[in-house]
C-alpha cells in the first residue's frame, strides 16, 4: 500500500472580512472554523478592526483580521476549504457584485514564502501592501513578516498613503 505524504507544514496568513449579517460573529465564527480544517492549525489572531469598504458600491463598514495557521494542504486544496467556509456563511461569488457587501471574506494572503500566479489564485495576495485593514492586523501577530517583492510589514505601514486609510480597532462587544 502506498501512503500519500502529506507536504511540509507552511505558516499561511488569512484575511478575514464581513460588512454583512453580524460580521463580528461571522469572522469570529471563521476563525474557529479554520481551526477545524484537517491538517491545519491557528497560530495566532489578530485583534479585530474596522475599516471603510475599498472601491464597490456604498456598503456598511466591514470587521477585519488576519490570521496565521500553520497547514499541510496544498495552497490550491486551502483555497477551495476557505471558499467552502464563505459558503457556509451564505457567500455566493456568482451573484455578487465586484467589491460589495459580503457576508465573508476569507482571502489566502501569504502561504510561506511561496510566489504562485495561477488561474484564480495569486499568492502573496496582490493586494496585500496596498490595504491598511489587512496590514494592520497583520502587524499586530506578525510585524516583521516579509512580502516577497513588497517589503516588511511594518514598514509598509509607513507608506503615507496607507497612514491615511481610516482602519481603527473594533469595540468591544456590548
Amino acid at each position: 500500500m502506498t501512503r500519500h505524504r502529506l507536504p511540509e507544514a507552511v505558516h499561511c496568513y488569512i484575511g478575514l472580512g464581513s460588512n454583512v449579517d453580524r460580521p463580528r460573529d461571522h469572522v469570529l465564527a471563521a476563525m474557529d472554523e479554520l481551526h477545524e480544517v484537517p491538517n491545519c492549525r491557528v497560530v495566532k489572531r489578530s485583534s479585530l478592526y474596522v475599516s471603510a469598504a475599498v472601491g464597490g458600491p456604498p456598503q456598511p463598514d466591514y470587521i477585519n483580521a488576519v490570521c496565521t495557521i500553520l497547514c499541510r494542504a496544498e495552497a490550491r486544496d486551502l483555497l477551495r476549504t476557505l471558499q467552502e467556509i464563505e459558503r457556509r456563511h451564505g457567500r455566493r461569488r456568482s451573484q455578487q457584485v465586484r467589491y460589495g457587501p459580503r457576508t465573508l471574506d476569507l482571502d489566502l494572503l501569504l502561504y510561506g514564502d511561496v510566489e504562485l500566479n495561477e488561474p484564480g489564485l495569486i499568492v502573496p495576495h496582490p493586494r496585500i501592501h496596498e490595504r491598511r485593514f489587512v496590514l494592520l492586523p497583520l502587524s499586530e501577530i506578525a510585524p516583521r513578516l516579509y512580502i516577497p517583492g513588497r517589503g516588511v510589514v511594518y514598514k509598509l505601514l509607513e507608506n503615507e498613503e496607507i497612514r491615511q486609510q481610516r482602519v481603527v480597532p473594533a469595540p468591544a462587544r456590548a
